[in-house]
Order: structure tokens, then C-alpha cells, then sequence
């Protein structure tokens, strides 16, 4: 099974090394593309020097700006699609993504063409939120599926692996989104097309270093974006 896990980096130093780790330890022979939007804490060096200890897993992709989540998945879908991978999964890099629930997602898209990794699938399973963090996540899935109309318990969810065939028919490339909003919107291309879409539990834990990318100038572009989404597709 030929698969890779795009994981892009922002000043993700000191979290890329036990990711890695934990990515070979759970899932050997996966493939690993880091995205670095020309990080300033050296996490694009450091991913370097992973890459060379692992030459035939561990593969960089520099970006000369940040300017988005979106651009940075769309530069690495097109990358990757030029390999003859049958599945690509996208992760965050700051370990609230735990690759020990990797190896689910490889059972469960074998019937499936696009998995989510799902915080809310068997009750909440975040670890580290506070109260009022928590409300705006459920509140803000709640808010996509009322609008989307997928059938998704955490349709925000960043974890999730496609089968290559999904991925390449959506247009990933036409996104309009190039925040958390395009997270939703692949979704939301693979759900209108009507390709197999399926969650996996998973436990969200709340990044140990670093800062959050999350503010409310993102949270108010989600708000629209998603509307946006609807009205466009």
C-alpha cells in the first residue's frame, strides 16, 4: 500500500521530531511530506535533517510564504499526486493529532473514499480544552453540518486520509478558501460528488508546545466561508 501523510509546519520545532517518531512507530512504511511555510524557528531546517536521516520516507516541501492552510495543502496535493500514491492523509503537526489511530484509518478506507477523524463520533474526546473552547468547536461543526447537510459528527476535523481517486476528481485546486475554511470545503466537494465519505474516532489533545493558530478573525472567516460554500457549490 503506497501512502503518504502531508503534515504542514509554522513554527512547529519543537513538536516535528516526536511527531516523526510517532508516525514510523504506528505506521511503518507511510511516507511523510512536510509543508514549511519558511517557519522562522527553523522547523523547515529540522525537517531537513529528519529527511536526511530517513531519505526514503521523510520528504520537504518549501514555501516561501505563509499565506494559508489552504495554499499550503493545495501545492502539496498537486506534489503528491504526481507519485503513484493510493491514499494521502493530512495531519497537524503540533501532536493534537495522535498517529496511533493511523492504522484505523487505513482499515476503514478501504471501503470508503474519504475518512475523518472524528473528536465527537463516540461522545467529546478532546483532552487539555477548556469549557468555552470546547463549546465554540461544537458549536462551530454543528454550524457546518446545519448548513452543509453532511452527514459528519466533526465536519472541522483536520485528520483525515483520501483515497487517491476522491482527491484527484474534487478540484482541490478551485478552492476559495485558503484558511481552516478549506478543511470544510474539501469535504463538502467529496460529500456533493458523492463519494463514500466515513469517521473514525480519534482523541484530540491539545498541542504541549507552541501557539495556537486559532483567533477570532479566523473563526469569523469560518463563519462566512461556510455560508460562502454553500451558496457556491
Amino acid at each position: 500500500m503506497r501512502a503518504i501523510v502531508l503534515v504542514p509546519t509554522y513554527n512547529e520545532r519543537a513538536n516535528l521530531a516526536e511527531l516523526v517518531e510517532k508516525v514510523r512507530q504506528f505506521a511503518p512504511g507511510l511516507h511523510i511530506l512536510i509543508v514549511d511555510d519558511n517557519s522562522p524557528d527553523g522547523t523547515g531546517e529540522l525537517a531537513e535533517e529528519l529527511a536526511r536521516q530517513h531519505p526514503d520516507e521523510i520528504f520537504v516541501l518549501h514555501r516561501q510564504h505563509k499565506e494559508g492552510l489552504g495554499k499550503a495543502y493545495v501545492q502539496a496535493f498537486t506534489q503528491v499526486l504526481k507519485e503513484d500514491y493510493e491514499y494521502i492523509l493530512q495531519m497537524d503537526a503540533d501532536l493534537s493529532h495522535d498517529p496511533v489511530h493511523l492504522p484505523c484509518f487505513f482499515e476503514k478506507i478501504q471501503d470508503h473514499d474519504l475518512v475523518v477523524g472524528s473528536r465527537y463520533l463516540q461522545g467529546i474526546s478532546v483532552v487539555n480544552w477548556d469549557l468555552k473552547r470546547l463549546i465554540m468547536s461544537k458549536l462551530a461543526t454543528n454550524y457546518v453540518r446545519f448548513v452543509t447537510r453532511m452527514p459528519l459528527s466533526d465536519a472541522t476535523s483536520g485528520f483525515k486520509c483520501w483515497r487517491r481517486e476522491a482527491l484527484e476528481s474534487i478540484g482541490f485546486e478551485d478552492a476559495f478558501s485558503s484558511g481552516y475554511v478549506f478543511l470544510v470545503e474539501m469535504k463538502y466537494k467529496a460529500y456533493r460528488k458523492g463519494f463514500r465519505l466515513a469517521e473514525v474516532p480519534i482523541i484530540f489533545v491539545e498541542r504541549k508546545s507552541g501557539n495556537s493558530k486559532l483567533d477570532w478573525r479566523v473563526i469569523w472567516e469560518a463563519i462566512w466561508g461556510v455560508l460562502r460554500l454553500r451558496l457556491k457549490y
